[in-house]
């Protein structure tokens, strides 16, 4: 590992004091996009919603009221409807949304931002954005069906693909997803230790109901992320010619 642990989240800690507010609303932001709005979640959402006893106490209700099969129909199109309607506000507003998070993070790490940045996601080549995200979801959650791990590791393994394309939103998904492997070939592991290290700040953070996690662990720890892309990236571009690396 040619990076170091301390250094990112001295960078990160020093970024976040300058602008702190703008850092803590824009992680909040990315924290609602990451902690409850993926497709995945909204699909189990679904099931979930028509399944178990709700199931059995909605048709005990049916049968003891004789609710027609048209009404039962149309709460079926209405539970339908709506999940699609979610599914895609996250797919064509959140993900691109994500993007211009960590935009504003990649940036926010050498210099205080403004916020004009979150909307890069929605700039440019827009629908390759919403492709590429999309296609960095899916894999994640196929990878997942194989349990467990290959899932994180794939996780980690695309971890870079939205600051790329908060980079470059023109580049394609297949180079995204090349590079986003060659920079993380080798540091997957390095790069869950750095998250590791959260663990104690997390913990606290849920010791407080998620206020402090809200106030400071999470634009802290996105920081710190952001930190990383920059080493990794400078560490390609040095390989790329040969030359000596610390950071």
């Amino acid at each position: 590992m040619n990076w170091s642990r301390t250094r990112l989240k001295e960078m990160a800690r020093t970024a976040l004091h300058g602008s702190y507010w703008r850092s803590v609303l824009v992680a909040f932001i990315l924290l609602l996009i990451t902690g409850g709005t993926s497709v995945i979640s909204s699909a189990n959402n679904l099931s979930e919603g028509m399944s178990g006893s709700d199931t059995g106490d909605m048709f005990s209700a049916y049968s003891v009221f004789h609710i027609s099969g048209a009404l039962l129909a149309a709460l079926l199109i209405s539970v339908v409807t709506a999940g699609i309607i979610s599914i895609a506000i996250s797919i064509f507003v959140l993900n691109p949304l994500e993007v211009g998070c960590r935009n504003y993070f990649r940036k926010d790490i050498f210099e205080p931002q403004t916020l004009e940045g979150l909307g890069v996601g929605f700039q440019g080549n827009y629908l390759n954005v919403v492709k590429t995200i999309f296609l960095r979801d899916l894999y994640i959650f196929l990878w997942s069906l194989l349990f467990i791990i290959p899932g994180i590791i794939k996780s980690y393994e695309y971890m870079m693909v939205p600051y790329l394309l908060s980079e470059d939103p023109n580049m394609s998904a297949d180079e995204v997803f090349a590079r986003s492997r060659a920079m993380m070939d080798g540091e997957k592991w390095n790069a869950f230790v750095l998250d590791l290290s959260f663990l104690g700040w997390n913990i606290l953070g849920a010791c407080t109901l998620g206020i402090l996690t809200i106030f400071y662990v999470a634009p802290y720890q996105y920081l710190t992320h952001a930190a990383l892309y920059g080493a990794l990236k400078q560490k390609m571009m040095r390989m790329e010619h040969n030359e000596t690396y610390t950071y």
